[in-house]
This record gives C-alpha cells, sequence and structure tokens, in this order.
C-alpha cells in the first residue's frame, strides 16, 4: 500500500507543510496495519520517531472518510503534562479538517467540558483517573459521548504494564465499550517494549480481537554514554591502578560548598552552557541534589541555572520549568524524577544525567532517550555515588550495588534487548475492591449475581474466583461499604459514599496523607508529616522554615531561608527485576571493559571483582565464625519470597536468626550448620509443595495497595502469597544451587 496516497488530502497538506521528504518506517507501518485490518495495534519505536503522528494520521484520514456520530478517538495518556504536551499538536493536525481536539482532566474548565457533552465529537484526551470519574459521575452521558467510538489510543503503554494503574486503566477501557455498545480498536504506543507479544495480548483483553505488532527497522541506534562512580567524600576510587580503558574527564576546577560531594560537582561542571535533565530516583534525592547544585552557582557567583521538576511540586512550578526547558536558547538545566521521563516536549535537550541507578531497563531506555531528539545521538551521563565503606566493612557492603546495577541495566539491553514484560500473575483484591465500588456508584441498584457479572467478567479479574468475590462482597456489608436494599440489590454504603465521593478516590496508586505548603500566598507543592513550627522542610530546590502549621486545613505557612536539609515525601519501593540480578552477577564474574565506564567507575568496579571473586562468586559465602551471606541474584518478589522461605521453613533446621537484608541483593545471618546443610536443606524444603500461604508470617496482614485496608484479611493475604511472592521463581534458583553444590 502507498500509505501516503491513502493519507486524507489534509494530512497530505500538514506533510507537505511540516517539510518532510518521505515518511518514516513506523509511519509506513502503521498505516498499513490501521488501514490494512480491523485488528488493534501496537506500534513499539524508539523516542521522537514519530509514533504519535503514525497512529493519527491513519485514524483521522478514516474519521474525514465516515465521521462518527460521537467522539471518534479516546487517547489515554498517564499524565496530564503529556495530554497538555499532545493537546497542541494534534490541534495543528486537525484544526483544517474541522475535526475538534478536547482534553478531560483535573485542570480543564467545566466550561470546556459541557462543549464537549454538549456537542461529542472529536478526539477526546483524558487520564486513567479521568476516565474513572467520567464513568462514575457522567454515567448517562456515555453512550452519547461514545456511542460510535472508533479507536482508543494508550500512549506510553509499557508505563501501565506492571501495576494497579494499568489494570485500573483497562477495566475502564471494557466497561467504557459496554456501557457505550461500542467495539473500537485499540493502538498501542511506547518506546520501550521488551517483549512485545506479551505486551500484545495485555493490550487486547477483553476485546475480542488479536493484536497487529508491525516490524519497523528504526535504523541503528547511536548512543552518548558514560558512567562515573564517586564517594560522597574524597578520596575517590584509587587512581594508581591501571586503567588505560577508562574514560578521561578533566578535573573540575569549581569552587565547592562546604559538605557538596565530587559527584554533584561533576554534574555542575558538566552541565554548564548546556540544557540537560538531571534524573533522580526519588523527590528526596531530587530536592537535595537541586539545592547541592543552586550552592555551587552561589560558590562560584553564578546565575542560578537548575530548575526542579516532580510530582509533589505545585502544578504552576512544575509548568514554569516545563515552559522553560522548551525554549530552546534557555541553558538551565531540570533535576527531575519520572515526572518528565515520559513523552513531554521538551525541546532540544544536550545532555541526560542519571543519579544512581534506575530500577527498570525500560526506566533507563525512557531517561536516554529524552536526548537526542533532533537528528543528534542520545546522551546520558551516570554518576554513581556511594559513601565510603566502613573500615572494618563486611563483603556484602563493600559491593558498589548501585555500579554493578547501571552496568547491568545497559549490558541487557546492547546484549539481548530485554525490556521487562507485563506482570500477568496479579491476584489484584485492591482493584477489585476499587472496580466494584466504582461500578456500583455509576450504575446505581444491582443484584449480587448482576454484579459479579459485570466486575468479575473483566479481564484483569480472571484469577479471581466467585467464592474470593462473594467473601469480598459479605465483608464490605459488614463494614458498610455496601449496604443491600430491600429488594436483595446492593448499592454504596453509608461508609463507601466518603470514599466514593471523593476525588481521591479515582486514583488506585497509594497516596499518602498531604500538606500544602505556601510561602505567603504562593504554593510550592505539598509534603508529607510537616514538622514543628520552627523546624526547616526542603521543596522547590530551596530550604524553608516551618511558619506556621494548620493541621484542619492540612497547610504549612513558611519562609525562605539558606542552608541545606534531607526533604521527606514518603516510601517508594523497587520493582527490580531477577534479568537485572543475573545480569549483575555477570558483571562481577567477567573480565569484560565497558566502554563508557570512566576512570572512577572502572577502578571502583576492579576493586568489587576482585573481592567477589575472592569467595569465588557462591551464592553462600561465610563472612567469619558463624556469620554467612546470601547472595540470590532474584528479582524484588522472588527474594521477597526466599527472605520468608528460609525464616519460615529453614531457620529451625539449619540454626538461622541475625536476619538482615539489603534487597534485593544479599541476606546475612548466622547459622549453625555448614554450607553443604544449608544446600541440603534448602533443596529438600523447596521439593515440597507448600502453600504460598505459608510463606505469610502469622497475623501478617501485607497491605501494599491503596485500598487493601477494605478488603478482608484473608483475601489480602492470599493476594500477596499467590500475587505478589514469586515462589517458583525463588523454588528454581534454591535448586540450582543443590544440583551445582
Amino acid at each position: 500500500m502507498n500509505v501516503f496516497d491513502r493519507y486524507a488530502p489534509f494530512i497530505q497538506d500538514y506533510i507537505y507543510r511540516s517539510g518532510w521528504q518521505t515518511l518514516r518506517g513506523v509511519q509506513n507501518a502503521a498505516g498499513d496495519a490501521i488501514f490494512g485490518s480491523q485488528e488493534n495495534v501496537l506500534l513499539t519505536a524508539s523516542t521522537a520517531s514519530g509514533k504519535t503522528e503514525a497512529a493519527f494520521f491513519p485514524i483521522l484520514t478514516l474519521l474525514d472518510e465516515d465521521p462518527p456520530r460521537s467522539a471518534g478517538v479516546l487517547y489515554i495518556a498517564p499524565l496530564k503534562a503529556l495530554i497538555n504536551d499532545q493537546f497542541g499538536r494534534l490541534n495543528d493536525l486537525c484544526c483544517e479538517a474541522g475535526i475538534p481536539v478536547h482534553r478531560w482532566h483535573g485542570d480543564v474548565s467545566q466550561s470546556q467540558k459541557q462543549k464537549l457533552l454538549r456537542h461529542p465529537s472529536g478526539i477526546v484526551q483524558i487520564t486513567p483517573e479521568s476516565l474513572e470519574s467520567l464513568l462514575i459521575n457522567r454515567h448517562m452521558d456515555i453512550p452519547s459521548l461514545f456511542g460510535d467510538l472508533r479507536f482508543i489510543v494508550i500512549d506510553e503503554i509499557h508505563s501501565l504494564l506492571r501495576g494497579d494503574r494499568g489494570m485500573q486503566t483497562f477495566c475502564l477501557i471494557e466497561r467504557l465499550c459496554r456501557e457505550a455498545g461500542c467495539h473500537p480498536r485499540r493502538i498501542g504506543l511506547s518506546a520501550t517494549i521488551g517483549d512485545p507479544e506479551a505486551a500484545g495480548e495485555f493490550l487486547a483483553a477483553g476485546s475480542g480481537a488479536g493484536t497487529l505488532i508491525p516490524r519497523i527497522d528504526g535504523g541503528k541506534e547511536v548512543w552518548r554514554l558514560s558512567m562515573e562512580h564517586f564517594f560522597q567524600t574524597d578520596p575517590q576510587a584509587d587512581e594508581s591502578r591501571n586503567t588505560e580503558d577508562a574514560l578521561e574527564v578533566e578535573a573540575p576546577t569549581d569552587q565547592a560548598p562546604e559538605g557538596a560531594d565530587p559527584g554533584i560537582g561533576y554534574i555542575f561542571e558538566h552541565t554548564r552552557g548546556k540544557k540537560c535533565l538531571i534524573f533522580t530516583n526519588s523527590r528526596e534525592e531530587c530536592e537535595s541534589v537541586c539545592q547541592y547544585l543552586r550552592q555551587y552557582c552561589e560558590a562560584n557567583h553564578e546565575p542560578e541555572r537548575f530548575l526542579i521538576h516532580h510530582g509533589n511540586l505545585s502544578a504552576s512550578y512544575r509548568e514554569s520549568a516545563e515552559m522553560e526547558m522548551k525554549d530552546d536558547d534557555s541553558l538551565q538545566s531540570v533535576c527531575a524524577t519520572a515526572t518528565l521521563e515520559l513523552g513531554i516536549d521538551i525541546g532540544r535537550l544536550e545532555r541526560a544525567f542519571q543519579i544512581n541507578a534506575p530500577f527498570t531497563v525500560s526506566g533507563f531506555l525512557q531517561r536516554m532517550g529524552r536526548t537526542g531528539r533532533r537528528g543528534d545521538p542520545s546522551e546520558m551521563w551516570f554518576v554513581m555515588r556511594e559513601d565510603h565503606p566502613e573500615p572494618r566493612a563486611m563483603l556484602p557492603e563493600t559491593i558498589p550495588w548501585s555500579l554493578v546495577q547501571g552496568i547491568a541495566l545497559v549490558q541487557l539491553y546492547l546484549e539481548e534487548r530485554f525490556v521487562e514484560p507485563p506482570r500477568k500473575e496479579r491476584m489484584p483484591f485492591s482493584l477489585l475492591y476499587h472496580q466494584t465500588m466504582s461500578t456500583l456508584a455509576s450504575c446505581g441498584e444491582m443484584t449480587p449475581a448482576e454484579l459479579a457479572s459485570r466486575v468479575l467478567s473483566l479481564s484483569c479479574f480472571r484469577r479471581i474466583t466467585k467464592e474470593d468475590y462473594r467473601c469480598l462482597l459479605l465483608h464490605m456489608l459488614k463494614t458498610e461499604h455496601i449496604s443491600r436494599t430491600e429488594n436483595g440489590g446492593l448499592i454504596v454504603g453509608i461508609r463507601g459514599e466518603r470514599i466514593t465521593g471523593s476525588y481521591k478516590f479515582y486514583a488506585v496508586f497509594q497516596e499518602n496523607l498531604e500538606y500544602t505548603v505556601r510561602s505567603s500566598t504562593e504554593q510550592l507543592g505539598t509534603i508529607v508529616k510537616p514538622p514543628p513550627v520552627g523546624d526547616k522542610i526542603a521543596i522547590a530546590g530551596r530550604v524553608w522554615v516551618v511558619d506556621d502549621v494548620d493541621h484542619k486545613k492540612r497547610e504549612v505557612q513558611c519562609t525562605l531561608v539558606k542552608g541545606h536539609i534531607p526533604a521527606f515525601f514518603g516510601l517508594v519501593a523497587g520493582d527490580i527485576h531477577t534479568r537485572i540480578l543475573e545480569r549483575m552477577l555477570g558483571v562481577l564474574k567477567e573480565d569484560t571493559v565497558y566502554p563508557y565506564l570512566m576512570r572512577h567507575a572502572v577502578c571502583r568496579l576492579k576493586e568489587a571483582r576482585e573481592s567477589f571473586r575472592s569467595v569465588s562468586g557462591r551464592p553462600l559465602v561465610s563472612l567469619g565464625g558463624n556469620m554467612w551471606a546470601l547472595f540470590p541474584w532474584l528479582g524484588t518478589y522472588a527474594f521477597l519470597a526466599l527472605e520468608r522461605f528460609l525464616k519460615l521453613r529453614c531457620a529451625e533446621r539449619l540454626g538461622l536468626k541475625g536476619f538482615n537484608s539489603l534487597r534485593p541483593y544479599y541476606i546475612t545471618f548466622t547459622m549453625k550448620a555448614d554450607e553443604a546443610a544449608f544446600y541440603r536443606i534448602t533443596a529438600e524444603e523447596a521439593r515440597v509443595d507448600f502453600d504460598p500461604l505459608e510463606l505469610v508470617y502469622p497475623d501478617e496482614v501485607p497491605v501494599f495497595e491503596k485500598y487493601d485496608e477494605y478488603v478482608p484479611e484473608e483475601l489480602i493475604r492470599k493476594g500477596f502469597a499467590c500475587g505478589v511472592l514469586d515462589t517458583a521463581g525463588m523454588k528454581r534458583r534454591v535448586l540450582s544451587w543443590s544440583e551445582k553444590a
């Protein structure tokens, strides 16, 4: 098919006006798939390859040829900022054809929403949370809004493959299609899909159709990549070693503020005169790094050139950072978390920095892909920071885990094109509660059988039994989250109304109880657990003294001061895949010289390899006396299962005590048995066909997800044991030890 000739005239005109000489590979492939079939389509191509246009050129052509009687396209994106960014691009594309583009999220005015409700048409852009709200609060409008919906476009679909939010999104899609009586095709877009077939199954679940995954030749990827290591205080890794293979970097000449570490100085030096992104793995680290970099500006008498962007900042702070970065003449840099990881266009970035290793290959690729968007190679500089080990530190504490993990992430993608697959075997009882409440709040009274048929038929609940659901409903009746009517039907109960009536109900991700932080009338953002009056807090890359705390309004008033203190916004857990840990073992065992390592990193890796080889790389290592260290090389969920397996099934036979873990890297403990007995006894226990529930501690209720507290304890325990703990992966690893012993 000549895809260009098939496009509508206004699309062809847009391409001419844009000065494109040819269509890209992803656009030809998407055109063939969308024009030539009725299947769902998954488009996987590199960042800035033109996936959005590739999907919308044929979609808009089909809408132009046969205008729908309602909104024709529902575009779902994980971030409001991404919707706002795409809104302008889609408007430019659609204006000539008169196809309207509507945004629907929390920052959009009611007048704009009413305009769509009066005249359903064109493209509707929405977040999962706003779609939840729409289904609950505009239930009667769903048929008119989406009765002739043709396409659902899901952007950055990789971000929805491994958690409750992704499953919520697909529940909502299935519910919307039932309510509207429509059968749209689904188009998934992502730059970082490792297992396209698995992602294609996830995309198609409940649609009654398959998924086409066009093979796209993206050409040769060219990266500029470096990785350096710093101790947070001097001296650095031994530079007297032979480091001929290391990349050289000039020594910094800047003045360092008191207490700042060399890694921050390295970033300060190499962002000068450039527009960069500086990625961190937490909001606390983001605040700390930004404070230090601004202190460097002050110490060197330079204008401040560092902005900040994370989810606890006010919308005005985030949007001002985005606008500043879109200015091609700007030489500011932004310290950010995952909020700038996804596809928001913030102009021509010259370089990305990553402080310590991200948790996932997917995250690394997304962050790398923020640079090199206009013909230049993508460029990322890793900066690995750690404290000096204590003089008498034992082996596990001497390994630079973040450095080794960073190398493993890069090598896994370079060697295998590995990216984390979807998590399929969840038992999402928290989401089951949420969708039950949402369905009742949306549709009103239902019989238990009708409610079960609506909710349990959603594809993500395929592992939930009718007996489990009956247990949940009885518990919800007992706790007054739902009530039974005189007719025997079920409705939202008194306590349930307080939950579904809050705007916070629409999100399934966990939220902390937050306080709004203000300086006079300016809103800075939000924090968790405000300190007493007179203490200091860190937010927006600065330090403030607390003037007043209003616990009823949950507001903090503060005044700007100088200094540096840590911030706290709530704990964030990491989801690290087993393949990453296995490749980390390979990094420590092999002699490979990685061409992107800088001098300190080469030295630090050599030290780690020498330490590790001194114990022959065995999983169980004697630390002296009856102290042992276990290196299982398992991902987060299998590691959790192993900890519990050792404590609950093996501890008595082996005489294990004094457990201490750095998840998911190692476990230390004391043991009365010897190494051979450890391998033999753990293998014997692993061969036993025990119930995974036996790995839940007595009286433990492992609440992880947002609505777990409203679910019966027996279901929480079952969901954790059978849907979170990777018992099968743990058993395979334990049995492999006995085979090698």
